[in-house]
């Protein structure tokens, strides 16, 4: 058997090396190895940079110190390749410009940093294979970190490989972002022979084997830790092995044994490792300059040297990341800190102001104004090149040094919001907790109390925001009119999601404080829509018609505030539904998520590409709206969220898929329990109320969809509206004609006030489901020419059939075969398979049998190839098709060369062909 190339780590290597020959055959490959320090992460790491010859080598090596440094480590991956940023897609280019401070547009958003990081890397690899490693990952700043995660889980054929290693500590948390969502290697002690060999080979002479077996059992066959506690030891300690097992943890003793050899060194040693270990950038000019500031000299390094710890070049590197740590900690706090001084006073303020500012804070002795400035406007600055958590961070700091108390509040709550931004609210409601600390104006106490309720929204959207939310509108409102406005529609926002049980949460007096608030001269959209809903909700829906219809011309305007747009138009979009206008719902949800695309907003994805879903599915387009619940799941796999499952839901429910539907309305209510959405379990309830309608099982239908509307007491606009049209059928079709036509009154005013085909045409056609003879059937006319002047073609094919059921009942089986034939040509073209089923049944009932639609050929593509087909026809370029999948255009390419084999096509020309319907 071949030995390991490292000694005891045979699994290991043969991973890495299955590794290296995917890459060198166009694959590409992400890893992270993940062990406790010193176990041997690095020495991997080490080996595979050796092995990987002929590849282009990115070396990361992460500094605690600089975790909170917006795109630190992105500077060491990119700065190789700038020759290549010219080749990536615009807004990727200028968001990558901006992450690194050479200037942009406007503030990257993470999304097309990420993109952009993607595209350099597979751009960089098209010469020859690249491995990019990460020491330390888990100091990465999260900046950093989620760019290149995101990368790491969207390669796939460009020739790349991501290896990040990852320390773990048993009784320390996560200090920081991780990559999440990769392959993992973890990384153990050595085993037992080979831990033995390794000790032998640091302890000179001969030694007991019992003496040995103790060393290796309370290292736990860590390597770090065999080659260095017994530097540290006397050979009274281990001869005969009768000394104590130790309890305190391997970590620990190292970290001991590192600081006894610093301590042997000279102190004027001592202090240039100190601060080489506080200069995170390593560079040798840095660390003399600021040597000779504290009076340290040259000679000082060779000691540090000679011993082993640091090597000097042509950077400062120490022999291992524990080495740094324990020569920063073993140091006073007074040195610490006269180290700082020093570094920030020789680090240039035009090239790298943020490191001077953050030494500049390490160095303070105390409260210092100056300092907690310089911090502020670093945050600011940070927070335009897209480093959310570096803008935290800065502010945060600021805090700590801001002497005047007033001053600090102030300060404090704007960290607050900024690490509620960044995605940490424990450490913003600490910092809001400072903010509290003094006297409160109304004012401020509003604005802290917003904060308290948007942390609640994000971490739990139950029904405390609402409360939250209201209690801090009414605070604003007698100091600032606009900001409580805002305030009051987030509250009915939030309302929307904590579902039926928000209405004793706040909806109701947030209604009511926003209308008595003094009305502005100029309304914004905004202001229009807040109307419209406080209306709604104080006065009933048809009172709220006309001030709903002018928010929604307002929203229509082209010229409509982007920042508004991107944050209201989802509920403006609900509204157009709850108005029963399908064209002013098909516009802005194209617009809303047009804009959500450009600028980049990758969370607000999921949320816009579920409203153009749903007109999808509206239009009987099941193919496009597959396509984009699909998407859905990309875009939240990519950024590392959980998917949102309501539009599969909408799709799976109208194709009749029951085991499906059924498992992803599970899924969909276990996931808004964790979040707290009350809404979540209206919607799957009538995602099976139309799946059991398509089925023909109407008492499940009808118990699905009164659940989803039963504890309203005003139906919200959109799904519990809809649910009580399935309860409408289900009920009539199930034999309980009263319900139905309880429900049909409360439908009316709703449909009414609307007037629209839409709203009419559904209300003839429950109707007719509800009364008899001419009656019926002129609603079922009705119903089918209203629909009929619309682009609802699921909702005209469930028309047909209902009428041609009442007909076949009325046994007028010629008529009833014309609109069950209509139904279900128009169901099997619509791929709306369950009620096809049922309209096939009915035929077959009036003595006429159906042929089964034959399958396309193009069936054979998966999810992601069907997706790139329907871009193409779109029209877009590799690199576009490439960021609306978050995969790389040499990913597209590979792609294409696989739908063009499946298709028998050779071109992109080809496959602009109707699309094929499932």
């Amino acid at each position: 058997m071949t030995p390991s190339p490292v000694p005891g780590r045979r699994r290991e290597c043969e991973r890495l090396a299955e590794l290296l020959d995917a890459v060198r055959g166009g694959e590409s490959r992400a890893l992270v190895l993940r062990g406790e320090p010193g176990v041997g992460k690095t020495t991997l790491l080490a080996h595979l940079v050796e092995r990987a010859r002929g590849f282009q080598l990115v070396r990361v090596t992460s500094v605690q110190s600089e975790m909170e440094l917006a795109f630190a480590g992105l500077h060491q991956v990119c700065t190789p390749f700038m020759d290549r940023l010219a080749r990536l897609p615009a807004a990727q280019r200028d968001a990558v410009s901006g992450a690194l401070g050479l200037g942009s547009r406007r503030a990257p958003d993470g999304l097309h940093v990420a993109l952009g990081v993607l595209g350099l890397l597979a751009e960089a690899a098209r010469d020859r294979p690249l491995l990019c490693v990460v020491d330390d990952a888990q100091w990465l700043d999260r900046a950093s970190m989620q760019s290149l995660s995101f990368a790491a889980r969207r390669l796939h054929a460009e020739s790349v490989a991501i290896v990040f290693a990852v320390r773990t500590e048993d009784d320390a948390p996560p200090t920081g972002a991780e990559p999440v969502g990769l392959p993992e290697l973890p990384v153990q002690g050595l085993p037992d022979a080979d831990a033995r060999a390794l000790l032998r080979s640091v302890l000179p002479g001969p030694w007991d084997e019992h003496v040995l077996g103790r060393v290796v059992a309370e290292t736990r066959g860590n390597p770090l830790a065999l080659r260095e506690l017994p530097r540290t030891s006397t050979q009274v300690e281990l001869a005969g092995g009768f000394g104590l097992p130790s309890t305190r943890p391997v970590t620990a003793r190292i970290q001991e044994a590192y600081q006894r050899r610093i301590a042997g060194l000279p102190p004027e040693s001592r202090r240039l490792l100190l601060v080489a270990a506080a200069d995170p950038t390593g560079e040798p000019a840095l660390l003399w300059l600021a040597a000779g500031r504290l009076g340290i000299d040259l000679e000082a390094a060779a000691p540090a040297v000679a011993s082993g710890l640091i090597e000097i070049g042509d950077l400062a590197r120490f022999r291992h990341p524990m080495v740094r740590s324990a020569v920063y900690w073993a140091a006073s706090t007074d040195d610490r800190r006269r180290t700082h001084r020093a570094l920030a006073d020789v680090t240039d303020p035009a090239t790298d102001p943020d490191h001077r500012a953050w030494h500049a804070a390490h160095g303070a002795p105390g409260p210092d104004e100056q300092v907690a400035a310089e911090l502020e406007h670093r945050a600011g600055q940070a927070r335009t090149r897209g480093g959310v958590a570096a803008a935290a961070a800065f502010m945060a700091r600021a805090v700590e040094l801001t002497p005047d108390p007033a001053r600090r509040q102030e300060r404090a709550l704007a960290a607050a919001r900024a690490t509620h931004e960044a995605g940490n609210p424990e450490t913003a409601l600490r910092l809001l907790s400072i903010a509290e600390a003094g006297p409160l104006g109304g004012r401020r106490r509003g604005e802290v109390d917003l904060v308290r309720a948007r942390v609640a929204f994000t971490t739990h959207r139950g029904s405390e925001a609402p409360v939250l939310l209201l209690k801090a509108a009414s605070q604003l409102a007698p100091h600032d009119a606009a900001l409580a406005r805002r305030t009051y529609l987030e509250v009915i926002d939030a309302a929307v999601f904590a579902g039926p049980h928000a209405y004793g949460s706040g909806q109701f007096e947030a209604a009511t404080a926003a209308r008595a608030l003094p009305a502005p001269h100029t309304p914004r959209p905004t202001d229009l829509l807040l109307d419209g809903l406080a209306r709604r909700v104080i006065d009933g829906h048809t009172a709220a018609v006309p001030a709903l219809r002018a928010a929604l011309a307002a929203f229509r305007q082209p010229d409509t505030d982007p920042e508004d747009a991107l944050r209201w138009l989802w509920m403006i979009c609900v509204t157009a539904v709850g108005l029963w206008d399908h064209e002013t719902l098909a516009l802005l949800a194209d617009r809303y998520l047009r804009l959500i695309r450009e600028s980049g907003q990758a969370m607000g994805l999921p949320l816009a590409l579920t409203m153009r879903c749903v007109v999808h599915v509206l239009d009987g387009e099941l193919a496009q709206a597959a396509a984009l619940a699909d998407e859905v799941e990309t875009v939240s796999e990519a950024v590392g969220i959980a998917a949102p499952l309501y539009a599969a839901l909408f799709v799976t429910a109208w194709r009749g898929r029951e085991a499906e539907c059924v498992d992803l309305g599970r899924r969909a209510d276990e996931g808004a329990v964790r979040r707290g959405e009350g809404v979540g379990p209206v919607v799957s309830g009538w995602a099976r109320a139309v799946l059991y309608n398509s089925l023909g099982r109407y008492q499940e239908a009808a118990d699905a969809a009164h659940a989803a509307f039963r504890d309203y007491r005003l139906l919200e606009m959109g799904i519990p509206v809809w649910s009580l049209v399935e309860y409408i059928e289900a009920t009539a079709r199930g034999g309980a004609p009263d319900d139905a036509r309880d429900a049909l009154r409360r439908l009316t005013e709703l449909t009414r006030a609307s007037g629209s085909d839409w709203a009419l045409g559904i209300e003839s056609r429950c109707r007719a489901l509800v009364t008899d003879g001419a009656d019926a059937e002129a609603a079922y006319t009705e119903a089918v020419h209203r629909l009929g002047r619309t682009r609802l073609r699921g909702e005209l094919a469930r028309a047909h059939l209902l009428y041609g059921e009442w007909l076949r009942r009325q046994r007028r089986r010629s008529a009833a075969r014309e609109h069950l034939r209509t139904a279900h040509d128009l169901f099997a073209a619509l791929g709306m398979d369950g009620f096809a089923h049922r309209a096939t049944r009915e035929l077959a009932a009036t003595g006429e049998n159906v042929h089964q639609r034959v399958v396309d050929a193009s069936s054979d593509l998966t999810p992601q190839e069907n997706q790139i087909v329907r871009l193409v026809r779109e029209g877009l370029t590799n690199p576009e098709i490439g960021a609306r999948l978050f995969i790389s255009p040499r990913t597209v390419e590979w792609h294409l060369r696989k739908i063009f084999t499946k298709l028998g096509v050779t071109s992109r020309r080809q496959l602009h062909l109707p699309a094929p319907q499932e």
